[in-house]
């Protein structure tokens, strides 16, 4: 059930498709809840997740970042687990921390990271990371031997995007305190690296509608000309 504050913001959108500074503009504008609401982005595409040469999946680091304090988890031996502790990173092991996961199911970090040496051991975990969105890949930037860099582009605001079953990609892009000029930063950031990512094989308009909203409030239409 939605509450008042909800009713009163979804009172003041028109059922219109808004410029992107004028959305983002009547974003910072609604009743605000009282805490500082993540910004969410939403955008369906017109391709088909069903064939494989139709999916969409990348990284990209949000100028601004996310808002959010991610704690990062890296799974490695020796020099790459000494080079992850210096960068930063929240928890560091290897088998030892495999066999939390598994006995304990211990889930408390955002990212994992690991090194190609240690997916045989990693893989022992898929059934319970994978669901949770939480496997390391190399698509992703999370299977690497420079764990600096992984570690640093995540804490520094590093977004995964991918489609989910309805063919739409799901996104935080920041925080509603960040104002206006640095949420349409972030927010071109996401939509640029959308349209780099296109497949070859998907015809018609591809981005069919973008929605923004906080994660308390209504969601505003965007116009879209790609």
């Amino acid at each position: 059930m939605k509450n008042k504050r909800y009713a009163q913001g979804k009172s003041q959108i028109e059922n219109r498709l808004y410029d992107v500074e004028e959305g983002f503009k009547l974003l910072e504008s609604l009743p605000k809840a009282k805490f500082d609401e993540t910004v969410e982005l939403h955008v369906r595409l017109g391709v088909d997740g069903r064939n494989a040469d139709q999916q969409v999946r990348g990284v990209v680091v949000l100028p601004n970042g996310t808002g959010k304090s991610v704690k990062v988890l890296v799974i490695a031996k020796g020099d790459k687990a000494n080079e992850a502790q210096q960068a930063g990173a929240d928890v560091v092991g290897a088998e030892e921390i495999v066999q939390k996961i598994q006995s304990e199911n211990w889930l408390d970090f955002d990212v994992c990271i690991t090194t190609p040496d240690m997916m045989g051991v990693v893989g022992r975990i898929a059934r319970i990371l994978g669901p949770k969105g939480l496997m390391p890949n190399p698509k992703s930037g999370t299977v690497t031997m420079d764990v600096k860099k992984a570690i640093e582009d995540v804490k520094a605001g590093k977004v995964e995007y991918r489609l989910d079953k309805g063919n739409n990609v799901h996104c935080v892009i920041g925080k509603l305190s960040f104002g206006t000029d640095k949420l349409i930063e972030n927010y071109n950031t996401l939509i640029s690296a959308l349209i780099k990512a296109k497949p070859a094989s998907a015809k018609g308009q591809y981005i069919r509608n973008v929605v923004i909203a906080s994660s308390m409030g209504p969601g505003i239409k965007l116009s879209t000309r790609s």
